[in-house]
Formats: C-alpha cells, sequence, structure tokens
C-alpha cells in the first residue's frame, strides 16, 4: 500500500518513481495505460490492442520499463485495478516496486490523473481505443512530452528527462 512507499517519493526530488493508469474506451472495452514520471513528468503510454487485462498490462509495463536505465525504475503507484493483479510478477520482471492507492483516492495519483485529462483531448471518452496503433500512441506521448509545464519552470517533459539523462548517475 502507499503508506509502505519511501518517503522520497513524496518529495519528487529523485527521479524514477511513475504513478499508472489505464484510460478505459466503450463500455471498458478497450484500452491504454498512462505511465507518468513523477519528477520530469515524462510519459510513456501502453499499447494494448489485445485486452487490458493483468496479462496484457503486465507484459506491456515490462516492456515499456526494460528501455529505461536502472535509475529510472524505482517505483510506480497505481490503483486497485485487477488488472494489476500480476504486480508481483512485474516487480521480479523489472525490479519495480508497486505501491497501490487507497481506494476512491485518485488525488494519490495527482500527475496521472492531470495527464489523463490531457490525454482525453487525444482520446475522447466513449469511444474505441483499439484503433489507435502504438505509432500514434507514441506520437501523443511525443507531443505532450514536448509540452512546455509551468510546474517545470515552463520546461517540457522531455527537456527535463535529457537533462537528468545526461547527469551523472
Amino acid at each position: 500500500m502507499i503508506d509502505r512507499r519511501p518517503a522520497d517519493v513524496a518529495d519528487r526530488r529523485i527521479a524514477g518513481h511513475w504513478e499508472g493508469d489505464l484510460i478505459t474506451g466503450s463500455a471498458n472495452r478497450s484500452a491504454i495505460g498512462t505511465v507518468v514520471e513523477r519528477t520530469t513528468r515524462y510519459l510513456l503510454l501502453l499499447h494494448l490492442p489485445d485486452g487490458h487485462g493483468a496479462e496484457q498490462v503486465r507484459d506491456a509495463l515490462v516492456d515499456a520499463v526494460a528501455v529505461l536505465p536502472s535509475r529510472l525504475r524505482r517505483s510506480l503507484t497505481w490503483d486497485q485495478g485487477v488488472e494489476m493483479s500480476r504486480h508481483d510478477e512485474f516487480t521480479r520482471t523489472s525490479d519495480v516496486a508497486v505501491y497501490f492507492c487507497e481506494r476512491a483516492s485518485p488525488w494519490q495519483r495527482g500527475t496521472n490523473e492531470n495527464t489523463n485529462g490531457l490525454l482525453r483531448q487525444y482520446f475522447p471518452k466513449g469511444t474505441d481505443l483499439r484503433v489507435h496503433t502504438a505509432a500514434h500512441l507514441a506520437s501523443v506521448a511525443a507531443e505532450l512530452n514536448a509540452r512546455p509545464r509551468k510546474i517545470l519552470g515552463w520546461e517540457t517533459p522531455s527537456q527535463q528527462l535529457d537533462r537528468l539523462l545526461a547527469s551523472v548517475p
């Protein structure tokens, strides 16, 4: 649970702590996974064309974090959705600890909730999200990662991540 998450996650001084969720489409038959880094606000989108069950989400998360340097793979905070019922397998494979929010407490993943609101400009509620290709999701993520943010001193998430990756580990 989130109360066992290390205190340094809350202050956002150390990168590599992520928040995740699903945005769902019409009648919850389709979904896109959203994963946002808490410090840089960098977004990863998970392509889930074959469903959003526990296995599909686990596999998409493993693939998404596999390309990240180890210092950016510290933790993931998610809600208590059944799509994360294989979190232990994800953690064993990726070495990323998973923490769960309290029920009905979306503010405990506030960065992700804000990002999901931005994503609804691209993926409106009530639509079939399976029609979006992995390339389209990458394009949307790149666009949002190139969007200046007031909270980042008008820098972009991509600029923040690039600076972080250029620094000494």
